[in-house]
């Protein structure tokens, strides 16, 4: 898969420690903003379990307002992470789900939001013995 990582040339003999270059018109660079937006990040992990209508989203993501929620969930459609169902009842029901790329990118993410949940309270508490 192609995440728009451009290998640099190879290195002056000698010279092992270049690191990749992440050209700033890389299509990479939309879809990690859209993922990993203060938002997007916590939208797709609480779809990960399974759907979830308007309400029971807003009431596990605390916080986010109805407008962020709104967006957030409009430009992961879009991306095609998020599917949108809406039933034809009174009143009308709204379903969101995640797609197959959707849930194959929360699978990734549930361990480094573990990691970052084992680890908040040491970086948000400042430097360990272990820094």
């Amino acid at each position: 898969m192609d995440v728009g990582i451009v290998e640099p040339p190879a290195p002056p003999a000698g010279n092992t420690g270049t690191a990749p270059q992440f050209p700033a018109a890389c299509p990479s660079r939309v879809v990690l903003t859209h993922v990993t937006s203060r938002w997007g990040v916590l939208v797709l992990l609480a779809l990960e379990p399974g759907g979830k209508r308007w309400g029971e989203l807003r009431r596990t993501i605390e916080g986010i307002s109805e407008k962020m929620l709104a967006s957030t969930l409009r430009t992961l459609e879009h991306d095609g992470i998020v599917r949108r169902v809406a039933q034809p009842t009174i009143p009308p029901r709204v379903d969101y789900s995640l797609t197959d790329s959707g849930a194959e990118l929360a699978t990734r993410l549930v361990p480094l939001m573990d990691w970052i949940v084992e680890h908040a309270d040491s970086i948000v508490g400042g430097p360990t013995e272990d820094d």
